[in-house]
């Protein structure tokens, strides 16, 4: 299945088994109001189970990544309920297709992440920093609670106990800062930015599809596993590789010193 690419607020760039997915909403620094939230999920839901896609990337267009929610098109009164539901939902959707992917996911943090756009950046495997992006939980600004995961995300990557001073202090946090707590993956330098997403991506869709994809519900479950269960996880896993092209490739690679060539097969 090939990746369709008709989104109103969403844009699509599929080459080389690289999906490319854009928040088009420059002018609103990328928040989400409903419909945008049903193009972003219904974008990442396509690009993460297409055929031909070996890794996605998700980045906002402009200079942010995502502000979350789009305040501007809600009340400020308790019809807002509804309307927090609606984009939360879809939001959810993205952060699931996202976190949960059997390919490789990147976010590339361009600008500010905030909100919801802070869960969403939260979500994929690998996440490269722009040297001038920020993190910023901004929820408590509002008097709201937290969506996109957020609450899920952080105490995994940082500790329950500074999760808890983003959710009450709610202070923004820069791009290196990012990365020394755990949050982002690698700072790159402006001048450095396309090239680097670039590369990485391209690096991910053309690796071992089949033993990435094991590896993540390998990590994915050992939260909920006892370490026996988990070991002979692993050992299925590992085995049932053996019967695959990329399997194949590596091995004489490993014997003639060359580079393998992975398929994703």
């Amino acid at each position: 299945m090939h990746v369709e690419e008709n989104f109103e607020f969403v844009d699509i760039d599929h080459e080389g088994g690289v999906a490319h997915v854009t928040l088009n909403r420059p002018d609103a620094h990328n928040a989400l109001d409903v419909d945008t939230a049903i193009d972003l999920k219904d974008a990442l839901v396509a690009a993460t189970s297409a055929g031909d896609v070996r890794c996605v990337v998700l980045e906002g267009s402009g200079g942010a990544f995502c502000s979350g929610a789009d305040l501007a098109a809600f009340e400020g009164d308790e019809t807002d309920r509804r309307r927090l539901d609606a984009v939360a939902t879809r939001l959810h959707g993205a952060v699931k297709a996202l976190a949960t992917a059997d390919v490789p996911t990147v976010t590339a943090v361009n600008g500010v992440a905030a909100g919801g756009g802070f869960g969403l950046a939260l979500a994929a495997d690998l996440v490269l920093v722009h040297e001038g992006a920020r993190f910023e939980y901004s929820y408590p600004r509002v008097g709201l609670s937290g969506d996109a995961g957020a609450t899920w995300f952080l105490p995994r990557l940082v500790g329950l106990r500074r999760a808890r001073e983003f959710l009450l202090l709610d202070e923004p946090v820069d791009a290196a800062e990012a990365v020394e707590m755990g949050l982002a993956t690698e700072v790159v330098a402006s001048e450095e930015w396309e090239d680097r997403v670039g590369e990485l991506s391209a690096d991910l869709g053309s690796g071992p599809t089949e033993a990435y994809a094991a590896a993540k519900k390998l990590l994915n479950r050992s939260y909920e596993r006892r370490l026996d269960t988990q070991l002979t996880a692993e050992k299925d896993a590992i085995s049932a590789l053996a019967g695959t092209a990329d399997y194949a490739s590596g091995y004489e690679a490993f014997f003639t010193k060359e580079q393998p060539t992975f398929t994703g097969e």
